[in-house]
């Protein structure tokens, strides 16, 4: 007879990432597709000067993943940033925490699919359909990974993300030998406002480090690796970008429709259609990284709303034998399917459905960075990133413009629902107390022998 699948209550995931893997699934959620067409959109935007963006952002990045990394040490759990903003704030204040991050992976995997997928389309000469069924693959292989558990999905990880680094450092060597000062002028040609909104298009590049925030109970060792974890990847995908980046200028492999596919440009400065190539199966494998880290991570959300009695428990199934979140993982694929279709169709655009992850995603780390506050008090240093990244991701959010109203309607919307179930509650509770009521009267007067 088949064993029943385990409760939402009763199951425990498996601790099985060491610290190997957890720097990869740092750094493949990070490096997503950002440093394919980031860099070159940014000079775009600010020329030159993007530098001191960079510069800023890549100093920036690092109180950022602290206050993620150092939470996770102290608070492992699969629910990563709702944890720690229900440790602080409350359980409402977490279930909205999760949910807003929840509603973002199935919106930012089809963004990363298809950037991946058109940069192969592009050499190979494919129309919609190829590419949009590669764009599928790149979203249906990590899910299915996952079902495994992340045993298999760490070793993975760590293969791809030693390929991505090999293929970006290749390429930040063939563009050395194309650097000319004179690219540098003039330094600031849109003004230096322009850097503040080159920034703004940067976070997208920096986001991550609240992914991996929800395999910390999978960790084995997450009072240590959690930090050492954070410091490795940390140092690693800021030299990454800044280099991509600086290059990017310093080669003039920007402007026009070349600006998305600047890191495609400078290698073939060197190396051709070869390097063109070599940016395909680079783009490929840091597409399929970044989904693998983010589906694995809102897999535990779901898993750790319905714990906490915040999400349907379907959400909480786990395989029977292998104990991962399968109910997350289906909610990811649906999620995937509307939104690939969306896409597919032009109901929506790449660059229209990019914004809406990127406003919750920052609104998340706003509420982490807000949990950091409380919750590391006595960590003098803890406290101290918690505040400056706090201050940082507040400062930025307004720059979003008309996005920053999504992740507030998904708040309203959270808290309507909290309230209706409340009166449910309520009013099932008075319908239950007056039956019992009528039961006992009924009970009181019938006649004794």
């Amino acid at each position: 007879m088949n064993k029943p699948i385990p409760s939402v209550r009763e199951a425990r995931l498996t601790a099985s990432l060491s610290l190997p893997h957890i720097v990869a699934l740092y750094v493949g959620s990070v490096v997503g597709s950002g440093i394919l067409m980031v860099p070159g959109l940014a000079a775009d935007l600010a020329g030159p000067a993007s530098i001191v963006a960079w510069l800023l952002m890549s100093v920036l990045v690092v109180p950022l993943a602290l206050t993620m990394g150092l939470l996770a040490s102290r608070y492992p759990s699969a629910g990563g940033v709702s944890t720690f903003v229900r440790e602080a704030y409350g359980n409402r204040a977490g279930n909205i925490a999760g949910w807003l991050f929840l509603l973002s992976v199935p919106l930012g995997g089809p963004v990363l699919a298809v950037t991946g997928a058109r940069y192969v389309s592009v050499l190979l000469g494919w129309g919609a359909l190829q590419t949009y069924t590669l764009a599928a693959l790149i979203l249906i292989v990590p899910l299915a990974m996952n079902v495994f558990g992340l045993r298999l999905a760490g070793r993975i990880q760590t293969v791809v993300v030693a390929v991505i680094l090999a293929i970006l450092l290749l390429a930040i060597g063939a563009a050395v030998p194309h650097y000319e000062a004179a690219n540098f002028t003039p330094f600031a040609p849109h003004g230096w406002g322009s850097v503040a909104r080159a920034a703004c298009l940067m976070f997208w590049c920096f986001i991550g480090w609240e992914a991996v925030t929800h395999l910390s109970s999978e960790f084995r060792n997450p009072r240590r690796d959690a930090v050492h974890g954070v410091l490795w990847s940390a140092g690693v995908v800021a030299a990454l970008y800044f280099a991509v980046a600086f290059l990017a200028v310093a080669t003039r492999s920007y402007g026009g429709a070349g600006s998305a596919a600047s890191l495609s440009l400078m290698v073939q400065l060197s190396l051709g259609k070869t390097g063109g190539w070599m940016v395909a199966v680079a783009a490929l494998f840091i597409c399929f990284a970044a989904h693998n880290a983010y589906s694995s991570a809102a897999s535990r959300v779901a898993y750790s709303l319905a714990q906490a009695g915040a999400a349907p428990a379907w959400l909480g199934r786990l395989h029977r034998s292998y104990r991962t979140p399968v109910g997350g993982l289906a909610f990811v694929a649906a999620g995937n399917a509307i939104g690939l279709a969306a896409l597919c169709s032009g109901w929506i655009t790449l660059a229209g459905l990019i914004v809406l992850p990127n406003a919750t995603f920052i609104a998340t780390y706003i509420a982490g960075c807000l949990a950091g506050v409380k919750l590391l008090r006595g960590h003098r240093l803890g406290y101290a990133v918690s505040w400056i990244s706090c201050v940082a991701t507040l400062a930025i959010y307004p720059f979003l413009g008309w996005p920053a109203l999504y992740p507030a309607a998904v708040v309203a919307l959270l808290l309507i629902a909290g309230r209706v179930r409340e009166r449910r509650a309520i009013t099932s509770r008075g319908v239950l107390e007056g039956r019992r009521q009528i039961a006992v009267n009924r009970t009181e007067n019938e006649p004794r022998p």
